[in-house]
């Protein structure tokens, strides 16, 4: 049976923050004022919310009396003259098409004190972080609103050992992933040296993620932004009608021996081909889609983030370039198809979608958000995986070193998992999954992962 834990046994979720006024940071120096048109993969529905991170960082006797919050909010007033779109705020057009007003109006930024230490959070914390709320600084509920109103709110919070933590929130239209740690390792390369320029010149040309002039066509069926099936004995998904406080959140661990069990569950042909993400999103699903105990007839999906800035199979985007480059791919099978079959059908299905993934589905999107009214992608019986893992969000470094952890702040909702770095117990080196399951299913899920991973000698945990 696979032992877990959900925090550290050091900290709680319930440590004191003590926060100033928030002010509003203006770009160092004038910018232009002018409207700037989002990319039709920026403003679908579904990126018109906030995405936290979090970063935390140890004391460095070599920084003393240098107050990491006064070193970031000035290299964050230097950085915004570069990227100063992100300064002004958002407007909606004709179409729901989203614009920015580069009006230099500021991001919001707050300082704050906490009684606590990171050694606290431990050496290697996982998702989701406890207390992040309290090391995050914005409105209580965003929702959906993301007109008129800052575009990034940080915190910068000092821990009473002297090391302090980075908490934001941005609003994910503006950029994806790899484009928050661009814009986050320009603010930490003015950290260290204020003097310097950041070493990768933002680019905006969001028009080179536009739907097609004339006609617009979707060559795709894009499952994606279309609800599946539901036959007439099927209530609700409980996914979604599960009370909060009966959800359970809990982080599990696939480090090298874990892979090489997985591996093992393969088709001798299919074991060299299949990459670490693909091979953990297809067991995780599998795993999942059953402890959901969903009737057998029913159609389960799995949709996971494809960066298109892979210049192999998408048009080429220009080095800087920070808006939204992605999208949402779809595989998809029935409960008992899952549950009946080995992991390799499953493993098979996120290939052969992962594999859809090109610039001709990129363009397709894009004309589908647009003659769709920029749709939300689904969420009804479908996980959805993003892989950060890579993104650099560790490598952040305001001149304190790199931090103890740098990611996702809080979990994303129930129906999604963010794949991140982590070490085990033991010092392996891995990919830690937090996961979001009612009760119950928690503890099916448990038995079904531990049963992939059953081979003499190994021992799969939870972290």
């Amino acid at each position: 049976m696979a032992s877990h834990k959900t925090y550290p046994s050091s900290v709680t979720s319930t440590f004191t923050v003590q926060r100033t006024n928030p002010v509003l940071i203006i770009p160092a120096k004038p910018t232009p004022y002018e409207f700037k048109p989002l990319s039709d993969i920026d403003d679908q529905d579904g990126l018109r919310f906030y995405t936290t991170g979090i970063h935390l960082y140890k004391y460095d006797p070599s920084k003393e009396g240098q107050d990491p919050a006064r070193v970031i909010r000035d290299a964050l007033a230097k950085a915004l003259v570069s990227y100063y779109p992100i300064a002004g705020r958002l407007r909606e057009e004709a179409g729901r098409k989203l614009v920015v007003e580069c009006n230099g109006q500021g991001v919001m930024f707050v300082e704050a004190e906490a009684d606590v230490r990171v050694e606290d959070f431990g050496e290697a914390p996982t998702l989701p972080i406890p207390g992040a709320q309290q090391l995050l600084y914005g409105p209580e509920n965003f929702g959906h609103e993301v007109t008129d109103q800052p575009l990034l709110y940080i915190q910068v919070t000092r821990f009473k050992c002297g090391g302090f933590a980075f908490g934001l929130q941005m609003c994910h239209v503006i950029a994806d992933a790899p484009g928050v740690v661009q814009f986050l390792t320009a603010i930490a390369e003015l950290a260290r040296d204020r003097t310097c320029t950041p070493s990768v010149i933002p680019v905006w040309d969001r028009h080179l993620l536009s739907a097609s002039s004339n006609p617009l066509k979707s060559q795709f069926s894009h499952l994606e932004y279309h609800e599946p099936d539901t036959p007439n004995h099927t209530t609700g998904d409980i996914m979604l009608t599960t009370p909060e406080d009966q959800m359970l959140n809990q982080s599990f661990f696939f480090g090298p021996k874990q892979m090489l069990a997985l591996r093992k569950r393969l088709p001798l042909h299919m074991r060299a081909k299949a990459t670490n993400f693909e091979l953990i999103t297809a067991a995780v699903w599998k795993c999942r889609a059953i402890a959901l105990d969903y009737n057998s007839d029913l159609e389960i999906r799995v949709l996971f983030v494809v960066n298109a800035r892979c210049k192999r199979r998408f048009r080429e985007l220009p080095t800087g370039f920070y808006g939204n480059a992605l999208v949402f791919p779809v595989a998809r099978a029935t409960t008992g198809k899952l549950r009946e079959s080995a992991l390799g059908y499953a493993l098979n299905l996120v290939k052969q979608a992962k594999e859809m993934a090109t610039d001709e589905f990129l363009q397709s999107v894009m004309d589908h958000l647009v003659t769709h009214d920029r749709p939300h992608f689904v969420d009804r019986r479908t996980y959805l995986v993003s892989d950060v893992t890579r993104a650099g969000f560790d490598a952040v470094d305001f001149g304190w070193g790199g931090g103890v952890y740098g990611g996702p702040a809080t979990a994303v909702p129930a129906s999604a998992s963010f794949f991140t770095k982590g070490r085990n117990e033991r010092g392996e080196d891995g990919v830690v999954v937090p996961l979001c399951l009612p009760n119950f299913a928690m503890e099916r899920f448990i038995v079904e992962i531990d049963g992939l991973m059953e081979d003499p000698g190994l021992d799969f945990y939870a972290c």
